[in-house]
């Protein structure tokens, strides 16, 4: 509404009367429901981030993909220097052939001793005896077998193959490197599906006290949540929602934080490992005052809202806020009750005790 603000007189003259005109607008109080966007700073992670190491050691003799380049899962990552492997491998199915001869001859020896016995021409002690031979053989056939298959599965080590599909990280070795089980190779991030992990701050935790979420709920918790989105550093947003995962149960006792993952599908790959961001997930706030921005008079370290008493005239109260978020309002939590009337349009240029109503 229009207030006229009258000037006085000059002193001993009879000037006309100076008239300001300003412009105020009031608002009745009243609670309403509001969607508060929560940010929280999170960073990309593939679900299946794997660290490729070899399992031999030995000299690298090719890398076979490069740095940032997609791979399927069971593709020829690097290959290792195979020929002691190889050698092993020969040496253990040449013992495993002697083995089986050896086992045929006791076999063959151990038949003809039964056959001898049945017609009482040997004595049980020389049945008992090929007998024992025939199993020593056996025995060592079993031995010279398992010999074989780890021979060959030292063999399969020298040729790593990626675990997973995703994309190659930095790799960290060259052609000809001496490489062993305790130097990593590279990483493979599985990007199909990813993670944005981050630390939930109290006011959530405390929201989980006051709903009473017990440590056996939290998974119900989880998926009551909004779906989140993620917002890249240069406030690209990410097309595709995600949804909380998990929720740790232990607060960090250096942060008071929990840690948090939100899963983002990532079918057209544009998300990577390491890519940091911001997770928003909207929450609905119930029952709250929210009033314009503009009504919010900054006085130092204070709030001030300008309440319109009965008498029309402007009294400054301190207010505690929340930003909703969305740039316009903020919420009340302290200072003012539904029904009491401030005002807003033009709370910058009242003056305490001021009539702003006529």
């Amino acid at each position: 509404m229009l207030t006229c603000v009258v000037g006085s007189l000059t002193s001993c003259g009879y000037n006309a009367p100076q008239v300001t005109m300003t412009s105020y607008e009031t608002m009745t109080v009243k609670t309403s429901d509001i969607e508060i966007p929560y940010k929280f700073s999170a960073r990309m992670t593939g679900q299946n981030d794997v660290t490729i190491t070899p399992q031999v050691a030995g000299q690298l003799m090719q890398i076979c993909v490069a740095e940032g380049q997609r791979v399927r899962k069971g593709q020829t990552l690097f290959v290792i220097d195979s020929r002691n492997a190889r050698l092993e491998l020969e040496a253990a199915q040449a013992n495993l052939q002697a083995a089986l001869a050896q086992e045929n001859s006791a076999k063959l020896e151990y038949e003809s001793n039964k056959n001898l016995f049945d017609k009482k021409i040997v004595s049980s002690y020389m049945l008992n005896n090929s007998e024992n031979q025939y199993k020593q053989a056996k025995a060592a056939v079993a031995q010279a077998r398992a010999a074989v298959n780890r021979a060959k599965v030292e063999l399969g080590f020298c040729t790593i193959t990626s675990p997973v599909s995703g994309i190659i990280g930095e790799i960290d070795v060259r052609t000809g490197d001496q490489v062993s089980p305790l130097i990593p190779l590279t990483m493979v991030s599985g990007n199909t599906t990813m993670h944005a992990e981050f630390s939930v701050t109290e006011a959530v935790i405390e929201e989980m006290v006051q709903e009473g979420v017990k440590a056996a709920d939290v998974n119900k918790y989880i998926a009551k949540l909004p779906e989140a989105t993620f917002v890249m550093k240069n406030g690209t947003e990410y097309p595709h929602k995600g949804r909380v995962v998990s929720l740790t149960g232990m607060v960090n006792a250096t942060t008071g934080s929990l840690t948090s993952k939100v899963e983002f599908p990532n079918p057209d790959g544009l998300l990577y490992s390491g890519i940091q961001g911001t997770v928003v997930m909207p929450f609905q706030e119930k029952g709250v005052i929210v009033i314009p921005q503009f009504a919010v008079v900054r006085l130092q370290d204070k709030s001030l809202v300008y309440k319109v008493q009965p008498d029309s005239t402007a009294t400054a109260v301190d207010v505690t806020t929340t930003d909703t978020g969305n740039g316009k309002d903020f919420i009340v939590t302290s200072g003012l009750k539904a029904g009491d009337k401030i005002v807003t349009t033009g709370a910058n240029n009242v003056m305490e005790g001021q009539k702003v109503l006529f």
